[in-house]
């Protein structure tokens, strides 16, 4: 473990937008003021070096920040850095070395951590540098911005005051039923929301799933395109969606929450 020098700079977790830079018409994205403080604009505006989970959508994001705030770069110029992905067909992946990504931290830089969409570090890759950040004794400093997770809770009307993030459940159908009932049972005897996410093309067979599976009194809440101009949040008893179903479309990123009681 090493101690970070007096002069080190701070690693900085930037929020992304949610819109995953779809254009509301063509050639006009939104408007990042919309849903980024401009606090946040200014500080992505100045930093010059950044790890990011994709480099491209990165790439995408700080011009849509230059067109509010000027770079104090060339795009070109800047630092951007992936983080490393696991191997694919690893059952356990090892822990990477990530010194060689707080490097400009050391050196008096301040560095930016950037998802896709959202939160960095929130049921994101991110999560490993800023534990990295913190063994190194590193300042750590998470700027305001959209998390859909939250948004979605918010706008549940479930319980706030207890929750928990299961992440993805099992593509395989029996399997998937299986997890459901159990997250059913736990929300049940802790009265606690489950939060749940799935790759957008699956939405419509995870709410089937959960239809088929859930209790008819247990209440679902399905949160989808937050943020945007069309998203929406339905939360109803799991009866009520059977007896008025709601098409979800495939090509948007939506939460998925449940509540027995």
């Amino acid at each position: 473990m090493t101690d970070a020098p007096d002069r080190a700079g701070n690693l900085y977790l930037v929020p992304n937008t949610l819109d995953f830079g779809v254009p509301v018409a063509p050639g006009t994205l939104p408007d990042l003021r919309e849903t980024l403080p401009d606090g946040v604009i200014r500080i992505a505006a100045r930093l010059t070096h950044w790890v990011a989970e994709n480099a491209k959508t990165t790439r995408a994001f700080l011009k849509r920040v230059d067109t509010v705030v000027p770079l104090a770069q060339p795009l070109q110029t800047l630092s951007i850095v992936e983080l490393p992905r696991p191997a694919k067909g690893s059952a356990v992946a090892a822990a990477p070395d990530l010194r060689a990504l707080l490097a400009p931290l050391f050196k008096g830089h301040d560095l930016g951590l950037i998802s896709e969409a959202g939160l960095p570090a929130v049921a994101d890759p991110g999560a490993v540098l800023v534990q990295a950040a913190h063994a190194q004794h590193l300042r750590v400093i998470a700027l305001s911005g959209p998390s859909s997770l939250m948004l979605a809770l918010a706008a549940s009307g479930l319980n706030g005051q207890s929750f928990a993030f299961v992440g993805y459940l099992p593509v395989a159908p029996a399997q998937r039923a299986v997890r459901i009932r159990e997250l059913e049972g736990v929300s049940r005897r802790a009265m606690q929301t489950q939060l749940m996410i799935e790759t957008p093309y699956r939405n419509e067979a995870l709410l089937e799933a959960l239809l088929g599976t859930l209790q008819a009194t247990t209440t679902l809440s399905v949160s989808c395109g937050l943020t945007l101009a069309h998203g929406f949040t339905r939360s109803d008893t799991v009866q009520e969606w059977r007896r008025q179903p709601s098409a979800l479309p495939a090509d948007v990123p939506a939460v998925f929450a449940l509540l027995a009681r």
